[in-house]
């Protein structure tokens, strides 16, 4: 599933749902249950949208463990794919890398940094809340100064 089918399916879930979004639905947007076999670099790169040089930082930069298969390419599992959607959206977000590091590194460290872990999403979504509202003000700008040319506001291309 590419990133376009995967933003489809989350504004879908956006616009059905009644009031914040349930866990359920959440989990449904991160679904990566059809991942049932290890997939090349080239899969991940395309499932993802982003290119096998992103995926290869990624895994210097130590955000993802990745297997090899016996001819020594990449194999990711599972498990690697559904983190990799997670980064993905953390980075698309503008979580900067290092705060990336640091939450993977406290993920790998166990349960018991889940407090340390909820703070920063916390953090992270009242930063995401704030560049929604900012981005709805330059919205708004950019539509008034369309209709100040005689376009149409409101239009997609």
């Amino acid at each position: 599933m590419a990133t376009d089918e995967l933003m489809t399916r989350a504004l879908a879930a956006l616009s059905e749902a009644d009031g914040p979004l349930s866990v359920e639905v959440i989990h449904r947007l991160a679904d990566t249950s059809e991942v049932t076999e290890p997939m090349t670099i080239t899969e991940v790169a395309d499932l993802l949208d982003i290119s096998a040089h992103t995926l290869r930082y990624y895994e210097r930069a130590g955000l993802v463990q990745v297997d090899r298969d016996a001819s020594g390419h990449r194999s990711y599992d599972p498990e690697a794919v559904r983190r990799l959607v997670f980064l993905t959206r953390m980075r698309l977000s503008g979580m900067a890398m290092r705060d990336l590091q640091h939450y993977v590194d406290l993920v790998d460290a166990g349960e018991q940094t889940v407090p340390e872990r909820l703070d920063m999403l916390l953090e992270h979504r009242d930063t995401i809340r704030r560049q929604i509202r900012e981005l709805t003000l330059s919205l708004a700008a950019t539509e008034y100064k369309i209709a100040t040319y005689g376009g149409h506001t409101g239009e997609t291309r």
